[in-house]
């Protein structure tokens, strides 16, 4: 029966904790019910006096539908509100830096673990409060989004204006072109399969045979930096889902349909601690790596992607063994790529 109870939240919390809360379930929501909700308002909309206001956004739309392949529209207002201050203390989230990164140049970021909603690619990449801009100045970053979330009307737009752009090749390759530099694309390299294993205490990457995002470094002559966010996985607790179980069976084949993973997650709720889709208060630590230089090559060899592969690889493993007991993890701890 003790496992039973709920744990409710005390009355007498502070103003702070408070709105720390209302920032994070606000950023939950729009993750996993905004995008629906929009497109349920988009319609319905149709159907009433109310319709026009449907028909000019179709038509915008129509208009703007290349908007996520060229850089996207970022709006700084949105970014810079005290909303994700609040967010960031709640776990909080910090940005480490251990090298600098020269604006002259463009740069590839794969960020790692994915995680099961990327909090800690989001707070750092996509607002100002954990200050990207002031660590790393002349960076402009762009977090990448699957494309399937830039065809929900509306919602399109919110993210976009957070700077996130969307994962296709075109989208993806438009900041890395651009001369001059200053431009940093934010890869969750992992993607929607390495969401299935976010469980707290694991340290398994889905890496081993993901070499698109090297490609595209070398094609462009971005450099390569590793990105290693520890705590990402600690947020949630997830159902468990081995390898060769229904549950398991069932996410991956719905992945490979929508492109999208569902894991069952659950933490903690607004009022009370016991259940609920909150993510829990543990800290992340999102540790930026020194950067990996590559030559502009644009055929590269599968020599050649390997080898700068592998180099990735051998940079990230390096970056996790020399912080890991700084943020909680056991010496004894290596990364599994997968």
């Amino acid at each position: 029966m003790n496992n039973m109870k709920v744990d409710f939240a005390p009355l007498e919390i502070p103003l702070q904790r408070r709105l720390q809360t209302a920032a994070v379930a606000q950023w939950v929501f729009s993750f996993i019910g905004l995008a629906p909700l929009c497109i349920f308002i988009f319609l319905y909309l149709l159907f009433t006096r109310f319709w026009l206001i449907s028909v000019l956004y179709a038509v915008w739309w129509f208009y703007d539908y290349d908007t996520p392949a060229r850089g996207g529209q970022r709006l700084h207002f949105l970014c810079g509100l005290k909303m994700w201050d609040y967010m960031r203390d709640y776990f909080p989230i910090k940005l480490v830096k251990t090298a600098d990164l020269d604006p002259r140049h463009n740069y590839v970021l794969g960020f790692h673990p994915h995680g099961v909603l990327v909090a800690g690619a989001f707070t750092n990449f996509c607002t100002y409060a954990t200050g990207f801009r002031e660590l790393f100045p002349g960076l402009t970053s762009y977090l990448l989004m699957l494309p399937l979330w830039f065809m929900s009307p509306f919602f399109r737009n919110y993210i976009m204006c957070a700077g996130l752009i969307s994962s296709d090749k075109e989208s993806a390759s438009y900041p890395l072109r651009k001369r001059g530099g200053g431009n940093a694309v934010v890869i969750a390299v992992g993607g929607a399969p390495e969401a299935l294993n976010a469980h707290p205490g694991t340290y398994n990457l889905f890496l081993a045979q993901k070499k698109g995002f090297i490609k595209m470094a070398m094609v462009h002559g971005a450099h390569l930096v590793p990105v290693f966010s520890f705590g990402e996985n600690e947020l949630f607790d997830q159902v468990e889902n081995k390898r060769g179980t229904w549950l398991r069976w069932t996410q991956e084949r719905l992945q490979s349909i929508m492109g999208i993973s569902l894991p069952l997650f659950h933490a903690r709720g607004i009022f009370q601690y016991s259940f609920g889709l909150m993510p829990y208060r543990r800290p992340i630590h999102t540790v930026v790596g020194r950067p990996i230089q590559v030559q502009r090559n644009e055929k590269p060899s599968t020599e050649e992607l390997d080898a700068l592969h592998q180099l990735y690889m051998d940079e990230l493993s390096k970056l996790f063994d020399e912080h890991k007991e700084n943020y909680g993890v056991d010496k004894d701890t290596q990364l599994n790529f997968l």
